[in-house]
């Protein structure tokens, strides 16, 4: 399967694109994820950020990276929030790809550590992240798991 990994920040053209793709994978209200990415746009620090993974024109994949994602350890920042790759692309290696591409990304922008909230078990550690502790998400009834990748920044 042939498709790119692209920073939105270097893609601004797809902001509109992108915010309605996640919205329709996770619900969370359309404006968060514009505002969220045109503060990605700004440039004015490391975080937000958002990537997406594309291929023949349309979205397959995407993931980003806020501050806290929606979870009580708000000193675990910043995290990698919205996972997600589109079912007929799965098993291909679109979220290994994004999830290597944001720590390479985001060491080039002075982050070393980035945290993840998670139900999933077994995946991430595939690449390279490391189970820390359990965290409560807003909302759920359960905690989730926490993980998290080091590298040098």
């Amino acid at each position: 399967m042939d498709y790119e990994i692209l920073n939105l920040r270097e893609r601004p053209e797809l902001l509109e694109r992108a915010a309605a793709w996640f919205h329709e994978k996770w619900g969370v209200p359309l404006e968060a994820y514009r505002e969220s990415m045109e503060a990605c746009l700004k440039g004015e620090g490391s975080v937000p950020q958002w990537y997406l993974a594309m291929g023949s024109g349309e979205i397959i994949g995407g993931l980003g990276v806020i501050e806290n994602d929606f979870h009580d350890r708000k000193d675990l920042a910043p995290n990698v929030c919205a996972v997600y790759t589109e079912e007929a692309c799965r098993c291909q290696g679109v979220a290994g790809a994004l999830l290597n591409h944001v720590c390479e990304d985001m060491a080039g922008l002075g982050v070393g550590t980035l945290y993840l909230l998670t139900d999933h078990t077994a995946f991430y550690e595939r690449y390279g992240w490391t189970f820390l502790c359990m965290a409560q998400g807003e909302g759920e009834d359960e905690p989730s798991r926490m993980y998290v990748r080091h590298w040098s920044a």
